[in-house]
């Protein structure tokens, strides 16, 4: 009997692929990483077929390390990137432009003529997001503009788009499924996530042809099945999430007031609100956190574009660091006397600023500061920015003041304890890491697993959560607020729109 869930994990530098046993643990991991693009400033670009290979390769690889056969696996999940944008021929499968990835922010200028036309009341009632280059719509209609033809084949019904999950689908079902969940919907500029349904005013809005629209389903439900020629034969597609969504289900923060943040290339810290949509004062984003038999759970979210990519560029950047894991070691070395703040802004910021056009600056330097000081304010501005986004969220929905305070975390950069001690005595807040730090695809498998009937519901998967360790705020106050505030200031010189 069936009884693995093989989780895909296609995030933005590297493919994942993960076999869960029945018993929600892990059995093989394999990881590709692969090409970045930058053609110019702001823009970030991925060639859709290296997203496909890594993806294929990854799969066969965890399935070949844990001795299995297809017909040992009950289910696929899939979690992705949000937001990445591919349009593709119909006919041959090929992609007709790169990916424009969440992080490009190339279409700034015509967000800023439909905000200065008016439009984003009625977008943000709409979708629960703002004006911005992060999500898909722009970049959809971008491409359609820009590549010669475009236009006339999306009229023709010739051309698809989809987010990265959903180019997957069409990939490993052979074309047979066009489908997306509502997560990664919800994150499109074009769907109404009150009605749970694409908008014709949105579409029309951002010149997006109906055409190229994939079908919208739950997140756990039944994608299609893999063609035979990739594992031999065929997987049943289970479960599909967008990355952030999935990590609230891989947390188990099922009931409203909790809260998860995720520290991968970005970070993305999601409050659930349970059934009601709470609109932020704050320009927080509401978004769909799941979608089960029909019933959508919503969630205030705040976005972070550079977390651990700030990592990535103090290794590969700055050569500062041979690997990720050496940015705690350094950071702990800092000469505590010199308060240098980075503010990251390498592809503008992200929530609560939204600004797309500032970049990334260092105050505070003096003849002192060497690799240590910067690694650590590299390391610190993701706190500060985490800080930033609770406080949006408290003052959005005043219920998470007497929820739980304490905030559950995942991702790559929560390995090191330096970073979350430091997360903590920012926060002023405890900071729990589990003991599976893959959440995003335990999430994916989690869906999948559910669909395929092999792993129980909420309830007893939130059971199922185990404690690695507690990290407790032990900063004191005075030194605390200090920092907090040379940081208002580092952010306050960066950004452009004052």
């Amino acid at each position: 009997m069936a009884s693995h869930i093989l989780a895909i994990d296609q995030g933005t530098t590297s493919s994942r692929a993960i076999l869960f046993d029945s018993h929600q643990h892990v059995v093989a991991v394999a990881q590709e990483e692969f090409q970045q693009h930058f053609p110019r400033s702001g823009w970030v670009e991925h060639e859709p077929e290296d997203i496909w290979n890594s993806t294929l390769a990854v799969c066969q690889a965890a399935i070949a390390k844990a001795g299995l056969g297809p017909r040992d696996i009950a289910g696929i999940g899939i979690t992705n990137q949000r937001e990445t944008t591919v349009v593709w021929d119909r006919a041959s499968g090929r992609a007709i432009h790169r990916a424009i990835v969440w992080q490009d922010r190339r279409t700034a200028e015509i967000c800023a003529g439909l905000r200065d036309a008016g439009h984003e009341p009625m977008v943000s009632a709409k979708t629960g997001l703002i004006l911005d280059p992060y999500f898909s719509g722009t970049k959809i209609a971008w491409i359609l503009d820009h590549v010669s033809g475009a236009r006339d084949l999306a009229a023709k019904g010739r051309l698809a788009f989809g987010t990265v999950d959903s180019w997957l689908l069409w990939r490993l079902t052979g074309g047979a499924a066009h489908a997306t969940d509502a997560t990664n919907a919800s994150r499109t500029l074009l769907y109404d996530i009150h009605r749970g349904d694409w908008d014709d005013e949105l579409l029309n809005l951002i010149r997006v042809p109906r055409s190229l629209l994939p079908e919208v389903r739950d997140s756990a439900a039944d994608f299609g099945a893999t063609l035979s020629d990739f594992f031999g034969a065929p997987i049943r597609i289970l479960g599909i999430a967008g990355d952030q969504q999935a990590a609230v289900v891989g947390q188990a923060c099922f009931k409203p007031g909790m809260i998860k943040s995720t520290y991968g290339t970005g970070c993305f810290a999601l409050l659930n609100t349970g059934r009601r949509a709470v609109v932020s004062k704050n320009r927080l984003l509401t978004t769909v956190a799941y979608q089960l038999e029909g019933k959508r759970t919503y969630a205030l979210e705040g976005a972070i574009f550079i977390a651990g990519a700030a990592v990535q560029w103090l290794r590969d950047g700055l050569k500062i660091i041979a690997n990720a894991a050496e940015s705690g070691v350094l950071a702990e070395a800092a000469d505590l006397n010199q308060q240098v703040y980075l503010v990251p802004a390498f592809v503008g910021l992200g929530a609560p600023y939204w600004d797309a056009e500032a970049r990334g600056a260092l105050f505070g330097l003096t003849r002192s500061t060497g690799p240590a000081e910067i690694a650590r304010a590299a390391l610190e501005a993701v706190c500060f920015q985490t800080h930033d986004l609770l406080e949006a969220m408290r003052a959005d929905w005043p219920e998470a003041q007497s929820a739980s305070s304490v905030l559950r975390v995942d991702g790559g950069m929560v390995a090191s304890d330096w970073t979350m001690q430091c997360l903590a005595d920012t926060l002023n807040a405890p900071v729990d890491r589990p003991r599976i730090l893959e959440t995003t695809a335990l999430g994916a498998a989690y869906l999948a697993g559910m669909q395929a009937g092999i792993y129980p519901g909420l309830d007893e998967l939130a059971r199922n959560w185990h404690l690695e360790r507690r990290f407790l705020p032990a900063m004191d106050e005075k030194m605390r607020r200090q920092k907090l505030a040379g940081w208002a200031d580092a952010v306050g010189r960066t950004l452009t729109k004052r």
